[in-house]
């Protein structure tokens, strides 16, 4: 014997507010995932950016190309170009013998090199905001 229609509609109504939780579910954990695919993405570019370095443009018609860390705030006042590996610096360096090095990021030490002649040293105790 088949259920009464009334209780064949309770039945399906019932059915489908529970399908509409298990969307309203699904759906804030797929947000949750796409924040978390975006942030993760954003924490991958800071670190790669933070393990490469760039070389920028002269600063004046005179000068010569300067290096920056990857992350150096100065890098984007002056142009700096793409995000380079070890292998590319040192292809800079070559390339370029009067190449500088940012006095604000200080890449030398990133590169394993010495703090380069005619650098000033910044007072010790002097703090940076």
């Amino acid at each position: 014997m088949g259920m009464a229609i009334a209780d064949r509609l309770a039945k399906k109504r019932t059915l489908l507010e529970w399908l509409r939780y298990q969307t309203a579910v699904t759906e804030r954990e797929i947000r949750a995932l796409e924040h978390e695919a975006e942030e993760d993405a954003r924490r991958r570019d800071v670190a790669r950016r933070e393990q490469a370095w760039v070389v920028s443009a002269p600063r004046t018609p005179e000068g010569h190309p300067v290096l920056h860390r990857g992350n150096c705030a100065l890098r984007a006042t002056y142009g700096a170009g793409e995000l380079l590996d070890i292998t590319s610096v040192m292809g800079a360096v070559e390339e370029y013998p009067g190449l500088e090095m940012c006095d604000m990021c200080a890449p030398w030490g990133s590169l394993g090199l010495g703090r380069p002649r005619g650098t000033p040293e910044r007072p010790a105790g002097v703090e940076f905001p």
